[in-house]
């Protein structure tokens, strides 16, 4: 595994320094030539050809034996020693110049496919890593640290607090709150006890566990999102086979016009064989795809360039293109359409309190706990004076009492909070059951001593909605995307609330990452081309799976933005709309500058034939258009 990671490491980093290499002999070659320095340039120039064009000889050369096909490698190279072979022969060796730019583009565009290449094996490794290599497994009472690959079905593990899950179970023993958020993408961590399921590459919180291995490692969660990323990724959608099978199309019709050009006009018309070598070779000049390719690349570059000064990572020019053909759009929710991190939203209190009362009450008692409800309490009031409870005793899944000021102090759900409280009020029930429809999760107060205690109030806890996302919804409808979902591991109330709130229709809510996956290629026969928006581990599959897959730069994890394609560097949920706008200008460009491109190559050929145009002026009507349309392709820089 490893060396051969290390090869492909290497390779996409040979790949541009081939491309550098050759543009920097090029420039010396020229420069060579240009102050008569012709023994140099003829030294310079055939090692830049060597150096760019190696890679696309090998490629073109390999499908030609072993494939039988010929693709525009091939062709490429056939066009730059033509060129070159010419210019020696003529002793114009500007045409030598002519065909190491030829190659030149190539080994840029090879250099730039290299980054995107290695985007599976950068995902898998992340992946890999969230999981521990080794499990503590108790035999025989006592506890032994063994390779999670040598874990058995029936083998029982230790997982003490703050340690991350090694592999799936079921919870023999203990209680705790375990923190989801990677796999299912839950925005609060999820409490857990005996009989109930527990994931790898979970976190497990403030309580030990003894959990029972039902299913062999290999079969865990975390390994079935590894084997989805790779097979979402590896597969080859339909529009990239389009484009291989016109390339290779469009070089075996140039190829074999250069040969038919290059032996029938004697016979024909009667030409001499001096001027029908001639004119074949200008035809490789003038018909070779270099006009094609500064048709799109800079095109794209440019839009790529445009799209990271304003906080948009394009990691390869297809996403580009394929952005601005965005039909339907998935959003998760955690961390994407809210910010992932829990606070208080709303106090409402008895008649007898105020909301400072009830939050310096909760904060005195919750100030000790690592439970995230209990600091984002504490985060609330901050600001305010209170003293930390003395004599704390959590009851796990319940709730917190303790003493200030020898008032005891209850902190948790309804239920336990009634253990004190036999009534609560009905008023402040009414809103409680409210609140909690809507998604939020409702924290109750009381104070007292003995058995007189009183109802304070209660404390509303939810993740925070993006303030950017409603209007990030609208933008979005009004540039015509189809269909907008939202896709979440949380449950149907809290799906649904923040739904609401943002403006989407359709919600998905109780997935594992598999769902999610379904989901998207559900979309994706409908409507062909879907982006997928998300920042956590559990959204990897689909982010991989989706036409374009979006990943929120500051909140996400390394493996969704591995695997994404796009990545909001800020986490600005309406740079998508610009995003999208991008796309759609480079899509109008690039199909502006296809038809320049093969305007100006249909205009030359004929040219050549009709023998109205000699080589040089077919260099320069080639190089002509490609300065046009890259200059065109420039105007995304604005």
């Amino acid at each position: 595994m490893y060396p051969q990671r290390f090869t492909q490491f290497t390779k996409e980093h040979t790949d541009t320094l081939a491309a550098l290499l050759c543009g920097l002999l090029l420039f010396l070659g020229w420069f060579a030539l240009h102050f008569g320095w012709l023994g140099l340039a003829l030294l310079l120039l055939p090692a830049a050809y060597v150096i760019g064009g190696y890679e696309s000889a090998r490629e073109g050369l390999t499908t030609l034996f072993k494939e039988k096909e010929l693709d525009v490698d091939l062709l490429m190279i056939v066009a730059a020693v033509g060129a070159a072979s010419l210019g020696l022969w003529r002793r114009e060796y500007y045409l030598i110049i002519d065909g190491a730019i030829l190659i030149l583009i190539f080994a840029i565009s090879g250099a730039l496919e290299g980054y995107a290449m290695r985007r599976t094996e950068r995902s898998i490794r992340s992946l890999m890593s969230l999981t521990p290599d080794t499990a503590r497994v108790l035999r025989q009472e006592r506890e032994e640290e063994v390779s999670i690959n040598q874990l058995k079905v029936g083998d029982e593990i230790v997982v003490k607090p703050g340690e991350l899950i090694p592999t799936d179970g079921i919870i023999v023993s203990g209680y705790s709150t375990i923190n989801q958020a990677a796999i299912t993408g839950e925005s609060l961590p999820v409490e857990k006890t005996v009989g109930e399921e527990v994931f790898a590459g979970t976190l497990n919180g403030y309580g030990a566990l003894q959990i029972k291995v039902h299913k062999p490692a290999e079969s865990s969660l975390i390994q079935r999102v590894i084997r989805l990323v790779e097979q979402a990724q590896t597969e080859e959608p339909p529009s990239q086979q389009f484009i291989d099978r016109f390339e290779r199309g469009y070089a075996k019709v140039i190829v074999v016009a250069g040969v038919l050009l290059a032996i029938l006009p004697p016979f024909l018309w009667g030409w001499s064989w001096e001027t029908t070598i001639y004119r074949a070779l200008t035809f490789l000049v003038v018909a070779s795809p270099c006009a094609l390719m500064a048709a799109i690349m800079p095109t794209l570059l440019s839009g790529i360039a445009n799209g990271a000064r304003q906080g948009i990572l394009f990691k390869n020019g297809a996403q580009l293109e394929k952005i601005g053909k965005v039909r339907a759009i998935a959003f998760d929710k955690t961390g994407t359409l809210t910010t992932g991190q829990v606070q208080v939203f709303q106090v409402i209190t008895a008649s007898k309190y105020t909301q400072t009362d009830v939050l310096q009450a909760a904060a005195a008692v919750e100030s000790g706990s690592e439970h995230p409800i209990g600091k984002a309490i504490v985060q609330a009031a901050s600001d305010l004076d209170w003293v930390s409870a003395v004599k704390v005793q959590a009851v796990p899944g319940q709730g917190i009492v303790g003493i200030v000021k020898e008032q005891k102090m209850i902190v948790g759900n309804a239920a336990f909070v009634q253990q004190y409280v036999i009534d609560l009020p009905e008023e402040l029930r009414e809103m409680a059951q409210s609140l909690e429809q809507e998604g939020k999760t409702v924290v109750w107060v009381a104070q007292g001593q003995e058995d007189r205690y009183q109802v304070m109030g209660a404390i509303a806890i939810a993740d925070e909605v993006r303030k950017q996302a409603a209007a990030t919804i609208t933008r979005l409808k009004k540039l015509g995307v189809e269909q907008i979902v939202m896709l979440t591991g949380d449950n149907e109330e809290t799906a649904h609330s923040v739904a609401q709130a943002v403006g989407i229709d359709r919600v998905y809510a109780q997935l594992l990452p598999e769902d999610k996956l379904d989901i998207i290629r559900r979309l994706q026969q409908q409507y062909q081309t879907v982006a997928m928006v998300g920042d956590g581990i559990n959204d990897a599959p689909a982010l991989a799976q989706a036409s374009v897959g979006i990943a929120m730069g500051k909140a996400g994890s390394d493996v969704a933005l591995e695997t994404a394609d796009i990545v909001l560097m800020a986490d600005r949920l309406e740079k998508i709309a610009v995003a999208i706008h991008l796309g759609r200008r480079s899509q109008a460009i690039v199909k502006q500058n296809i038809v320049v491109a093969l305007g100006f190559i249909m205009l030359l050929l004929v040219g050549n034939f009709l023998g109205n145009i000699n080589l040089p002026i077919g260099v320069i009507g080639h190089e002509g258009s490609t300065v046009l349309v890259t200059l065109s392709g420039l105007r995304l820089l604005k």
